[in-house]
C-alpha cells in the first residue's frame, strides 16, 4: 500500500477545479449553513456550556423524573 502524498511526487500532473464547480459548491455549502437545521444546531450548541449540562442548577439531570421519584418516596 503506498501511502506517499501526491505533493511530493514530482511527476504527478496538478489539476484545478472547475470554476464552475467551485462555484457551486461555495454555493451548496452556503444554502446548508443557512438551512433551518443548520441554525437551530448552532442555537442548541450554544445553549448551555457543558459545566450546566453536568452540574444544573435544580441538581438533577432529569427534572421531571426527580420529582416523580421524590413524590414517589413521600406516599
Amino acid at each position: 500500500m503506498d501511502l506517499s502524498f501526491a505533493r511530493l511526487e514530482r511527476d504527478v500532473a496538478i489539476t484545478a477545479m472547475p470554476t464552475e464547480l467551485a462555484v457551486l459548491l461555495v454555493g451548496v455549502a452556503a444554502r446548508q449553513a443557512a438551512s433551518p437545521t443548520a441554525r437551530a444546531q448552532a442555537r442548541l450548541a450554544l445553549a448551555a456550556p457543558v459545566e450546566q449540562l453536568l452540574a444544573p442548577v435544580h441538581g438533577a439531570f432529569h427534572r421531571a423524573a426527580a420529582l416523580a421519584l421524590a413524590r414517589r418516596r413521600e406516599e
